[in-house]
């Protein structure tokens, strides 16, 4: 247990998010493999960090050489779903990139706010600079719908 919280606290610790902030993090099952540096979490997985919350049937963190604080990513998978305050974004694959501070969300993403919503087949955020970037590719477009306010 003392391993997977400092695991996550080390994943966690970007600029979008507040030192100190706790996490939750709940699953059916929870394995870790040090030959592969793999930490996995499946069934239902829910992880909760200040006004952020993310569910996924499976979530994978890969760590490197230099132990479970050297995270190099997550990537959950089936059903994501990402909420922070006022906005939600679902997709089936999402992946963080600590060293560049990204979540690419792909696979029929919806985003919903009070002002309305987006839709595509791939999204790209980008959590140091706050800035969102969504592609159609492979022959898919974009779509919005606002709401004047």
């Amino acid at each position: 247990m003392k391993f997977w919280l400092a695991l996550l606290f080390a994943f966690l610790a970007g600029p979008a998010f507040a030192a100190g902030t706790p996490v939750k993090i709940t699953a059916d099952s929870f394995v870790i493999d040090q030959a592969t540096n793999k930490a996995t979490f499946s069934g239902a997985v829910v992880i909760t960090r200040g006004a952020m919350t993310m569910w996924a049937d499976k979530a994978v963190v890969n760590y490197g050489s230099g132990g479970e604080g050297d995270i190099d990513g997550l990537d959950a998978t089936g059903n994501v779903r990402i909420k922070t305050t006022g906005q939600e974004a679902t997709g089936n694959h999402a992946i963080f990139t600590p060293d560049n501070s990204t979540v690419r969300l792909s696979g029929d993403v919806k985003v919903k706010n009070a002002s309305g919503t987006m839709s595509g087949p791939e999204l790209t955020i980008n959590l140091a600079s706050n800035t969102s970037v969504f592609k159609g590719n492979e022959g898919g477009r974009v779509t919005g719908v606002f709401t004047p306010q």
